[in-house]
């Protein structure tokens, strides 16, 4: 594998700093774009809706990117395996350059929908590349270091997100969150050129317009229904049951065309590999433990501690600073060991012990002891990611890198998804069966955190104070279940070393 120097011999790499300064800002950069998209609409959407008349389907700006960029994953993993990953990423950099213009552009919030459509149609891209290009050019052993650095940069760009749409949009207006990408985007474009030229054999292309029809079905209606059951209101259940049906029908029909189809866009068979297939079920079990955490941490804050917005922020920060240290150091230790499975295997039992402490005693403990955990969650959580792709990567081959990250994107997102609407499920759930009046506060009340409703008087939310708590220490055991599964299928990964 070639590592960015003019080596044939499989010698030793003389000197990793040049390697470093080579590749890494150069497949950085893109990474950053996709991630800190995904979260920098977040705090500009009430001025969006403001402008455009619309706040019943803001919504619509988020989800549709989340689609998008779910669906793209393994066509870019597809194309890049075919034709290149780095002339690819000059594609979905200039298609999501292009994207941003119109979205800053659009009038309505279906143009702007549309827009942002098609901007993740290639910030999908990019994550994805960003990723097969830590493979293709990194050997085995170093990929670990890369992505840890990978991951480090995907934690400051959730982070980085809302701050700055906030700061743009109150200074210069929500279109500046979208200009903003063209310099970046720019910046990213001249950083690729300095990408080592691709070595070894392609895979031949051949479209799978069958699969491609059936995968954006079962996205699409799969993403819709989990948003429906995400507004934690019992009136969306009929229609997020019946999307999910749909989805479902979708995912047998899918299966049944890419087991039959010479050129599958979705490699069944790469999947059946006992160490890809742990892999992208431990990214499925990660992504909803740690978004489901990073979603409603702050409304258990909010509602259950009386925390302000800016005092749930600074409580989350330590989570975010552990996260991106766990995967650092992770990403050095395999290096350096060539072990792969013990630290997955080490850190989710230690994270499992910390949201079992948050079930047992969040309610207690003061907002620094809150901290120091959600610190040491993160910190045990960021071991999972970079390992889960060097493991999937190695099993894949070179050929196949694209496909092995797209499957590791996908999966986590998907489990992202899941796992957030499974634990709000379980929040209202909880709530409903044991005093509907609880259901009805908790719901008012996540509504006016969003902006959507008058305030819940201090008297209505103290009746139900401990059903509340009690509904969320059940969230927080059924988060400890994902990362239990997680550990499992890390202990039983049969590839532990590079």
């Amino acid at each position: 594998m070639a590592d960015g120097h003019d080596q044939k011999d499989g010698a030793a790499v003389p000197a990793k700093h040049p390697s470093f300064l080579a590749v890494f800002p150069s497949i950085m950069l893109p990474m950053f774009l996709a991630v800190v998209d995904q979260t920098i609409v977040a705090t500009a959407l009430p001025a969006i809706a403001a402008a455009t008349g619309e706040v019943e389907r803001a919504s619509w700006i988020v989800v549709g990117y989340l689609i998008a960029t779910t669906v793209a994953a393994p066509i870019y993993g597809r194309l890049g395996d075919s034709f290149g990953r780095k002339r690819v990423m000059f594609v979905a950099l200039t298609l999501f350059m292009v994207a941003s213009v119109l979205c800053a552009a659009s009038p309505t919030i279906l143009t702007l929908t549309l827009a942002r459509v098609l901007q993740g149609l290639g910030g999908g891209g990019l994550m994805t590349l960003s990723q097969a290009l830590v493979g293709e050019t990194i050997p085995p052993r170093e990929r670990a270091r890369y992505q840890g650095y990978l991951a480090a940069v995907a934690v400051c760009a959730n982070t980085f997100g809302p701050v700055a749409g906030g700061y743009l949009t109150e200074h210069f207006g929500w279109q500046s969150i979208f200009l903003v990408n063209l310099p970046i985007g720019i910046g990213a474009m001249v950083l690729a050129t300095r990408l080592p030229p691709p070595r070894g054999e392609r895979l031949a292309w051949k479209s799978d317009a069958g699969g491609l029809a059936y995968f954006a079905l079962f996205v699409t209606t799969t993403l819709l229904a989990l948003e429906q059951v995400q507004h934690v209101d019992a009136a969306q259940v009929p229609t997020g049951a019946a999307l999910l049906v749909v989805g479902i029908i979708a995912l047998v029909l899918l299966v049944r065309h890419e087991n039959r189809t010479d050129s599958p866009l979705i490699p069944l068979k790469l999947l059946r590999m006992p160490a890809i297939w742990r892999s992208d079920a431990m990214a499925v079990c990660h992504g909803a433990a740690l978004v489901s955490l990073i979603t409603f941490m702050p409304i258990f804050l909010e509602v259950v501690r009386g925390a302000s917005p800016s005092e749930t922020g600074l409580l989350l920060v330590p989570l975010t600073i552990g996260i991106g240290t766990g995967s650092l150091l992770t990403g050095r230790l395999v290096s350096r060991t060539g072990r792969l499975t013990i630290f997955p295997v080490g850190g989710l039992i230690l994270a499992t012990g910390t949201l079992l402490a948050l079930a047992i005693w969040a309610p207690d403990l003061s907002n620094v002891t809150i901290s120091i955990v959600l610190m040491l969650n993160g910190l045990f959580m960021g071991p999972v990611m970079g390992v889960v792709q060097v493991i999937v990567q190695n099993a894949a081959g070179g050929q196949r890198l694209g496909e092995a990250a797209a499957s590791v994107q996908f999966s986590r997102s998907m489990g992202a998804a899941f796992g957030t609407a499974l634990v709000g499920t379980v929040l209202f759930a909880y709530l409903a069966l044991s005093n509907p009046e609880a259901a009805r506060v908790f719901a008012a009340m996540v509504q006016h955190l969003g902006g959507g409703t008058k305030a819940i008087s201090p008297a209505e939310l103290q009746a139900v104070h401990g059903d509340i708590v009690a509904a969320f220490r059940a969230a927080f055991l059924l988060i400890g279940v994902f990362t239990t599964a997680g550990c499992i299928l890390a202990w039983t990964n049969p590839q532990r070393r590079i």
